[in-house]
């Protein structure tokens, strides 16, 4: 009897089993532990609004004079994510009340409960952080 038979059937069906894209729906806090941002799939693009802040506050920062009062609460930071080429990853932009700068930026998902978010400016100067699920 062929006892390596099935070792070998189960070994192509995982190898030929295409990868499951992990989803960034749902309820993430920044690294600082400062907010939550709750990321939403709006059909063809993800969007992030501030969903929980330790300490409320305005968009002081912002360029447009006629969003410094708005409540950073409820704010949109992740804009228009679409899915780039990569598995588990997306790119679009992100929102920086700190500095009232809009950048180009990319998600991706490094597991089930960590999201690396990175913002670029002239598109080689990076920076970034992992977001831990909280749902």
């Amino acid at each position: 009897m062929h006892y390596w038979l099935p070792a070998v059937a189960a070994g192509l069906v995982i190898a030929v089993t295409p990868a499951i894209q992990q989803n960034p729906v749902g309820e993430w806090r920044v690294a600082d532990g400062s907010a939550h941002v709750r990321i939403v799939d709006c059909g063809r693009a993800l969007w992030g609004v501030v969903s929980w802040e330790e300490t409320p506050g305005r968009d002081t920062r912002n360029p447009d004079p006629a969003l410094r009062t708005r409540p950073t609460l409820g704010m949109p930071v992740l804009l228009d994510m679409t899915p780039a080429r990569k598995p588990d990853r997306w790119t679009g932009h992100v929102y920086n009340a700190d500095n009232g700068r809009t950048y180009a930026a990319s998600i991706e998902m490094r597991g089930p409960d960590t999201l690396r978010v990175q913002g670029c400016t002239l598109r080689f100067l990076c920076g970034g952080e992992n977001w831990t699920r909280t749902d």
